[in-house]
């Protein structure tokens, strides 16, 4: 639990804000996908371009796939959902 606290504190706060967002109930589809991208990499995801619009992430050995939205910059409901089961997979949680 201090490490959560801990690294949620020494977040910006656009990315605390990201965050947030992300375990808003019900889930909001208009959060732009950079802001969802600069948070798993403040939490020290390591991010791999694929083919396309296609793009990896692991954290804490936990491996996810995504394509980025185009030609739209908002990430839709599905993908901010994948994104905050990503994160609670890797032990990221409010």
């Amino acid at each position: 639990m201090i490490l959560k606290i801990a690294i949620i504190e020494t977040m910006s706060s656009k990315n605390r804000k990201t965050l947030k967002a992300i375990f808003d109930n019900p889930v909001n589809g208009n959060i732009e996908w950079r802001k969802i991208e600069s948070l798993f990499l403040s939490l020290g995801a390591v991010r791999t371009e694929r083919a396309g619009s296609a793009v990896s992430f692991v954290l804490n050995d936990i491996r996810v796939d995504f394509h980025r939205p185009h030609p739209d910059k908002e990430a839709l409901r599905y993908r901010v959902k994948d994104a905050r089961k990503f994160l609670e997979q890797a032990g990221i949680t409010l």
